[in-house]
């Protein structure tokens, strides 16, 4: 008994010692815990206070994105563009100097050919986009000295092309209802649809220099259906001669000319052979009254005495030009214009079916266009009927796929590109015919001096050093037929070799 009271407090006690010991322990892993969540929430506040920092800086660096312009500059031009692609600008430029060298003008032959240099086009350009639906185009034109269209007193420039190209605005509300206002193409002309750049020849053909309009002024409801495979426009415009360039003036004459084109290309998108054909047709409406008389009056003929002994004209008078004369293929010389007194008068309509076909490296496109005007002189009454055609063709024997937008180069030029660099080649050959109606009598038709009509067939080599840079060289030759009645000689034919350096962007 005794033992066991004295082993009492040595066993008690050790635990005793144990339990005092783990209270404390307990205790101190309680503060310790404490601390440790304290901690915890003091680190979680701050990663949370950091991550709503990352949040707004995020925010504030998307909203700024937002805001920032993206500058652009590549082969297509140079540029800017709101974040969200909505809005953009973009300057570009086409500018082209050509070489032309006639051959012996001959009998019978305009004596304007002269051989030289030319700035055919300098055409810098401002277009964009507002608002992801309105497109806009400003184009002057420096080329040729086409700074400005009617100059008072000088009649002789009525014809001329004015010194904006293009100034529009396009509003796309849907892919099939689109309107366009300002100066413009019509939708008329399948070559004259074709951008300057992108032109196979030199120069275009009789049916889109001689016959069909090029720009005017006036509005075009236009758009495209069933996957744009179907094109429809229709515009209505104040009315340029045949071939004409109108001036940004106010039309004096009220007669307005009405344009309407419908143009398919059913395969197109699809694994197929036809993809690459197009067909249509378009023509005009309208009336014209007038004549062009190429001579030079006094600086103001509204109000001065003219010089040469020429009667007055009145702006009036100016504003109905209606009647053009016909260039050849080198656009020097003339090889038909209208008898002295001749005016229009009267409606003037053009039709024209077109058609273009391109498959791999090869590409050919076909134009018509006839145009009736109604004539006048004095009390004699008439109808002119004239007409003028095309077929061209084009390959690239480098292997380039043709199309009607332009060629872009599968290697650009480059000497140290060990032998592959040589930039896109292509081969190109045109016939096309103008004709006047040979039942235009001697009171219409000055069958003495012009011929009835033109034959041309021309040759040429593209070289396209890369995307924006281009050397062609054309041989064209033309020649005439001159009326039946006519008691002229004969005119010689007109040769005529052009080369062109072309830059674009």
């Amino acid at each position: 008994m005794n033992l066991k009271k004295k082993l009492i407090p040595v066993l008690i006690a050790p635990l005793l010692v144990g339990l005092t010991l783990s209270g404390q322990a307990l205790a101190n892993d309680s503060d310790e815990l404490e601390k440790l969540r304290a901690l915890v929430q003091e680190l979680d506040q701050k990663v949370r206070i950091l991550d709503r920092k990352g949040e707004i800086a995020s925010e504030e660096a998307a909203a700024k994105k937002k805001e920032t312009p993206i500058v652009k500059a590549s082969q297509d031009g140079f540029g800017l563009e709101s974040a969200d692609g909505k809005n953009k600008i973009r300057f570009k430029a086409l500018a082209q100097i050509d070489y032309r060298n006639f051959q012996d003008a001959g009998a019978g032959n305009d004596a304007k050919n002269i051989d030289g240099f030319t700035f055919r086009r300098i055409r810098p350009s401002v277009e964009g986009t507002i608002a992801d639906k309105y497109d806009f185009k400003f184009v002057p034109e420096f080329g040729e000295n086409k700074t400005s269209g009617y100059t008072p007193g000088d009649i002789s420039k009525v014809k001329s092309d004015s010194g904006i190209v293009d100034a529009f605005i396009d509003a796309r509300f849907t892919p099939w209802f689109q309107v366009k206002a300002g100066k413009f193409k019509p939708y008329v002309g399948l070559e004259r649809l074709q951008s300057g750049a992108d032109l196979k020849f030199i120069e275009r053909s009789y049916v889109s220099n001689n016959v069909l309009p090029n720009r005017d002024l006036g509005a075009s409801v236009h758009g495209g259906i069933f996957n744009n495979n179907l094109e429809y426009a229709v515009g209505v415009f104040n009315g340029v001669v045949d071939g004409g360039d109108n001036i940004t003036s106010q039309d004096l004459n009220g007669d307005k000319e009405w344009t309407a084109r419908v143009f398919a290309t059913p395969f197109k998108g699809q694994d197929s052979f036809l993809s690459g054909l197009g067909f249509g047709i378009a023509g005009t409406y309208g009336k014209a009254t007038g004549s062009y008389t190429p001579f030079k009056a006094t600086q103001n003929t509204v109000s001065g005495t003219p010089a040469y002994g020429v009667t007055a004209v009145t702006l009036e008078d100016v504003s109905k030009i209606g009647l053009p004369d016909y260039k050849t293929a080198g656009q020097q010389s003339t090889f038909f214009a209208y008898k002295s007194g001749t005016i229009a008068d009267g409606v003037k309509s053009r039709w024209t079916p077109q058609a273009f076909y391109y498959l791999g490296p090869v590409g050919v496109i076909a134009e018509y266009a006839r145009v009736e005007q109604d004539l006048s002189n004095g009390a004699t009454k008439g109808k002119a009927k004239n007409d003028a055609w095309q077929v061209a063709a084009s390959w690239l024997i480098t292997g380039e796929d043709a199309s009607f937008k332009g060629v872009k180069p599968k290697h650009a030029f480059d000497i140290y590109d060990n032998g592959t660099g040589w930039g896109a080649w292509e081969l190109v050959a045109r016939y096309q015919e103008n004709s006047i109606d040979n039942s235009l009598n001697a009171a219409f038709a000055d069958k003495t001096k012009y011929a009835e009509s033109a034959q041309s067939w021309a040759l040429g080599v593209n070289w396209y050093l890369n995307q924006n840079i281009k050397l062609a060289t054309n041989y064209e030759r033309t020649s005439f037929d001159k009326f039946s009645a006519a008691g002229s000689i004969q005119r010689a034919p007109e040769e005529i070799l052009f080369s062109r350096l072309q830059i674009s962007y």
